[in-house]
């Protein structure tokens, strides 16, 4: 788990197995996030002018990723409670899209420095945030697929033979790697 650098930053030791895993869901949730804006060969140009989708995504983890501005969560909306979330997300997903593929990005670049194996991870300050926004997601995500609810203590339980075990695992792991880099970054 994260420890502190002692500047801001925080250092991580993973073996090459968690550098592995970490960097195939960094991958994943890349794949899943989409192409940033540039990336599918358009005019940059016109990029930097595009606006975003009005209709919240039907995937629950991408709900859950850009979730609704107006609007109580899983609740149907009225005409003009959908209208203002449609127009909120118009201008702000694509800018949310890009922070989390950054974020992604910025955990990835780490583990490529590892070069395919196991080893301390130091975290500049700065990067800090990035961190803790990929893991965020990571397990906003995780916890979409496994429909966790705020009191879920039945994951704790699985048996081995539950096809869920190894979700839930990398849930668990992902919230002890965020909770010691918060831990971390306020010593």
């Amino acid at each position: 788990m994260f420890e502190s650098a002692g500047d801001g930053g925080a250092v991580i030791v993973l073996d090459e197995l968690e550098a592995s895993i970490l960097r195939s869901l960094e991958v994943q949730m890349l794949e899943l996030i989409g192409p940033g804006p540039g990336e599918g060969g358009g005019d940059p140009l016109a990029a930097l002018f595009a606006e975003g989708p009005t209709e919240a995504p039907v995937d629950p983890a991408l709900a859950r990723l850009f979730p609704d501005a107006y609007g109580e969560p899983g609740a149907a909306a009225d005409l003009e409670t959908r209208a203002m979330a449609g127009e909120f997300r118009r201008y702000t997903e694509p800018d949310l899209r890009t922070r989390k593929r950054d974020d992604a990005l910025n955990v990835i670049k780490a583990l490529d420095g590892l070069g395919g194996e196991g080893g301390a991870v130091e975290v500049e300050a700065a990067d800090c945030r990035h961190w803790l926004g990929a893991l965020n997601d990571l397990r906003l995500t995780l916890g979409a697929r496994l429909e966790v609810a705020q009191d879920d203590e039945d994951f704790y339980g699985l048996p081995d033979s539950d096809p869920r075990k190894p979700l839930v695992m990398a849930y668990l792991w992902l919230g002890g790697i965020q909770e010691s880099l918060l831990a971390a970054m306020a010593d």
